[in-house]
């Protein structure tokens, strides 16, 4: 059983920085792409930023030179630090992992997993 745990999420104000954390555990062999999505109230879900197992990584537009997703492969985690953060990135934050490859017992799995979200308020 594939799960995303994150953490890292709070309340803070603009101009500020904060760092997402997001382990996947259970008996993984390998994570494709890993990504953050947030989504705001009464907003669709959209995509932040994600990474590939190979490091090629992609921004929203209005991320891009704020935010920096990286990885740890050996340990299946994904990182998303956020600098000089606006009101307008008051959000849940939501981990993505696409096309995991796991090993259920019996048998292996592939699918894609989300995290539980966490929280991230910043007051102006």
């Amino acid at each position: 059983q594939v799960q995303l745990v994150e953490s890292g999420g709070g309340l803070l104000q603009a101009g500020g920085s904060l760092r997402l954390s997001c382990a996947a555990s259970g008996t993984i062999f390998n994570i494709n792409a890993m990504a953050w999505y947030r989504q705001a109230p009464g907003k669709q879900r959209e995509l932040v930023a994600s990474i590939t197992s190979g490091g090629s990584s992609n921004y929203a537009d209005s991320v891009k030179g704020r935010f920096t997703i990286s990885r740890d492969n050996a340990k299946n985690t994904v990182y998303l630090q956020m600098n000089s953060l606006k009101p307008e990135d008051t959000a849940v934050y939501y981990c993505n992992a696409e096309g995991v490859i796991s090993y259920s017992g019996s048998y292996y799995v592939t699918g894609d997993y989300w995290g539980q979200g966490t929280q991230v308020t910043v007051s102006s």
